[in-house]
């Protein structure tokens, strides 16, 4: 099974995270797929950037995301331009939404 998670980058005490596409037995750190983006908590807002296009072919292929993933990419919106593809939506029409963001 693929996983969609945060994998840490960065020194101690300053953290930064690649969202990837890795298997379910994988060590956090360990082996992966794809990068699919990043994101930054030290930012104030937080940086989130997400190769949106990448990202629901993943899902679409039966990927599962972590908790923390999760309610990052809830708060950008992504989880819900996913929603409106996956109902048909024209992929055009997203991805124009998600340049806009």
């Amino acid at each position: 099974m693929v996983k969609l998670r945060l994998r840490r980058t960065g020194s101690k005490k300053r953290a930064s995270f690649r969202i990837v596409a890795a298997p379910s037995r994988a060590p956090r750190d360990g082996k992966f797929l794809e990068i699919l983006g990043h994101y930054n908590p030290r930012e104030d807002p937080p940086l989130v950037v997400v190769k949106e296009e990448r990202l629901f072919h993943w899902l679409s292929n039966g990927a599962q995301m972590s908790d923390s993933l999760k309610r990052i990419l809830t708060s950008k919106g992504i989880l819900d331009r996913y929603a409106r593809f996956k109902s048909g939506e024209p992929v055009a029409e997203v991805e124009a939404e998600a340049e806009a963001a």
